[in-house]
């Protein structure tokens, strides 16, 4: 089958999320003075995002609510298990200021939808939250670009999880062998895809993370994806590519 549409990943894929969250996270803890106690911004950055990811899975299996899922991250990243509500929102309100002041677009990204626009259909599925992703695309000035945002926690079923693309899929209207997705996780996003039927493409920017799961395209860069997309839509998908 031909390609007709093309479902993106956010974080790390179109927005630079690791980097504003690090930059985000060593302002916060230099604006509180506790930043030695975490001992390298690196290593800060580590236990924020092993913290962030565990109490995230859990509200994203029905545990929880939004809204405590950031208070327990606060209060067990700063062994604080005493902190009331207030003062757990007014932390991560402070995080999320300097979290956003580094948000920003990959160079790549605008000039391949720019050449992908008028081939291709374009949405987006997340393993976020509506609430997380639709403000944060309309301010980096990408929302106009989907015609659909789906997202996990509204949907009730993650990545890698073949009913997440499936849904994205029939949001847009397409069975899964005319969806192309791109994503930054090999196994998430490449490999969940693959399995659910859609054209797999992993996104390793950094370079010698290995070739991926059999059966997707790894790519460096987004402006490798024009040529492979165009290729896959003249002669329909092919298996065994990386």
């Amino acid at each position: 089958m031909p390609i007709r549409a093309v479902l993106w990943d956010i974080d790390d894929t179109l927005f630079d999320y690791t980097g504003a969250d690090a930059a985000g996270l060593a302002r916060q803890l230099a604006a509180e003075g506790i930043a030695e106690r975490y001992g390298t911004p690196v290593e800060a950055l580590a236990l924020w995002r092993r913290i962030t990811d565990r109490y995230w899975e859990r509200f994203a299996a029905g545990e929880g609510t939004f809204q405590g899922q950031r208070r327990d991250r606060v209060r067990e990243f700063l062994e604080e298990p005493g902190m009331t509500d207030d003062e757990a929102d007014a932390w991560f309100d402070q995080y999320v200021e300097h979290y956003k002041a580094g948000w920003k677009v990959f160079p790549d990204v605008v000039p391949v939808l720019d050449t992908l626009a008028a081939d291709y259909r374009h949405g987006v599925l997340s393993n976020s939250s509506l609430v997380n992703q639709d403000p944060k695309l309309r301010d980096l000035g990408l929302r106009d670009r989907f015609e659909v945002l789906v997202c996990a926690v509204e949907l009730g079923v993650s990545k890698p999880e073949a009913g997440a693309f499936l849904a994205a899929c029939e949001a847009l209207g397409l069975p899964p062998g005319e969806v192309a997705y791109v994503g930054d996780q090999p196994e998430i996003d490449a490999r969940g895809a693959r399995d659910a039927g859609l054209r797999a493409f992993w996104l390793d920017r950094t370079g010698g993370r290995g070739p991926g799961p059999e059966g997707a395209h790894r790519i460096e860069g987004l402006d490798q994806l024009p040529e492979l997309l165009a290729a896959d839509t003249r002669f329909g998908a092919r298996s065994g590519i990386r």
